[in-house]
């Protein structure tokens, strides 16, 4: 079965081949701010990890995308990280303390089989997910206790029969594989021998790709990714399919959307994100920045179905527009539009958070749980930093039949601002609103 999850900062090197996985590579074609309280809904979910060390430089802070990141130093359980280019080791799964003593619950339910084929929201005709995911007030989400090749920045997760794919920003866009979502290990980047060659040619300067987004709909994978440089919003999102993870490689399909290529324009086409609707409609997510979050319906194939452009969040400008990286998925009658707030890719010092709004139309509008806009800076908090895991961010939504998952990239206090994984417990109350594990 095949199932995705969603998720502009950088990740580990290549290294050692997926787990049994076969060739996953590619070939190409030719501002700050304090979080109000916490959503209503169960405890927030600091985490226990293990210690680490060197300094990792985060780079500078963004306007609207990322720099490369070292991934760090081995984790402390003794598994080769992504930049070692190691497996991890083999061990009992273990879970992060989800609870805000930091006490350490039961370890999680290990993720089973997808739900559904390939993009993370639900199939035409379904029943929604209604009785997916639901949340048991007597335990928490939990945040697993990963090893592996940990490092990573806006990773974007999808499964195909047994195995756990992730694409993450940095060079030719990295890759990882991991069997329980546990164990993770580096794999060949998605475009093996460089960049498509239109994106020099579209987005001069532009060298590591940022913000994949991993999905399948109308009988293939798609791939979509940033191209862009820093401090500009001259940016173009760029496209590849393919009709299998576990054989063949990605081919390009060049850009599907651009900003400022012959325009003027107030946006960023940059981190992207795809969600099918109700109808079976593929619809593109994106922005960073600027005047927000915007949407544009793309046909069966991927490419860009009309000329209308949709705005979804936007935050003002005494906080430099901080909203980014947009996660849609559709559960229950509702659609779930996740969101990054503020500062990533500073180290301990991002203040990253992420923020959730629903709607019962794909396009909006969308609205918090205080019933606020995300048009007028609307936004339930759903994970914040803590004491050592800060600037929480940049996240995908992973179904699977165990339930669902909160994916995203934290800095790590105790490996000096490292950009780690994080995978928690995605799970909904019966106010049909989000609780997730973390950070």
């Amino acid at each position: 079965m095949l199932l995705a999850a969603a998720l502009g900062c950088a990740g580990g090197d290549d290294a050692a081949p997926p787990i049994n996985a076969g060739p996953i590579g590619m070939t190409p074609a030719a501002g700050t701010g304090t979080p109000p309280a916490p959503i209503d809904a169960g405890p927030q979910t600091p985490a226990r990890g293990a210690d680490a060390s060197s300094p990792v430089d985060a780079g500078p802070p963004r306007p609207d995308g990322a720099p490369a990141i070292d991934a760090g130093p081995p984790d402390a359980s003794g598994a080769p990280d992504a930049a070692s280019g190691g497996a991890g080791t083999s061990s009992m799964p273990r879970m992060d303390a989800a609870t805000p003593n930091d006490a350490a619950p039961e370890d999680a339910a290990p993720p089973g089989d997808a739900a559904m084929g390939g993009e993370p929201d639900a199939a035409p005709g379904d029943d929604d997910r209604c009785d997916d995911s639901v949340l048991d007030p007597s335990r928490p989400p939990a945040t697993l206790m990963l090893s592996g090749a940990t490092g990573t920045h806006d990773p974007t997760v999808i499964e195909s029969n047994g195995v756990y794919y992730l694409w993450n920003t940095g060079p030719r866009i990295p890759a990882k594989t991991s069997p329980d979502l546990r164990q993770w290990r580096d794999a060949p980047a998605a475009f093996g021998s460089g960049n498509p060659a239109w994106v020099a040619r579209e987005v001069p300067g532009a060298t590591d790709l940022w913000a994949p987004d991993v999905s399948f709909f109308g009988g293939q994978f798609h791939l979509y990714y940033s191209a862009s440089t820093w401090g500009s919003n001259s940016s173009c999102i760029g496209h590849a399919t393919r009709p299998s993870l576990e054989s063949g490689s990605w081919q390009d399909q060049g850009s599907v959307v651009c900003s400022n290529h012959g325009s003027r324009d107030d946006w960023n086409a940059i981190d992207p994100n795809v969600v099918v609707d109700a109808e079976g409609t593929p619809w593109l997510s994106f922005g960073s920045f600027w005047s927000g979050i915007k949407a544009i319906e793309l046909d069966m194939s991927g490419a860009r179905a009309n000329d209308d452009l949709h705005s979804l969040a936007t935050r003002p400008r005494d906080v430099e527009g901080a909203v980014e990286a947009p996660v849609i998925v559709r559960r229950c009658g509702y659609y779930y539009l996740f969101v990054s707030f503020d500062k990533c890719c500073s180290g301990v010092d991002s203040t990253y958070n992420i923020r959730i709004g629903r709607s019962e139309n794909v396009i909006g509008p969308y609205l918090d749980r205080e019933g606020k806009s995300l048009l007028q800076g609307g936004g339930s908090l759903l994970v914040m930093g803590n004491s050592r895991f800060h600037g929480p961010g940049h996240n995908s939504v992973l179904f699977t039949e165990d339930g669902a998952y909160n994916i995203y990239h934290s800095y790590d206090g105790q490996q000096n601002g490292r950009a780690t994984l994080r995978v928690s417990e995605l799970r909904w109350n019966d106010t049909k609103w989000p609780v997730s594990g973390g950070p």
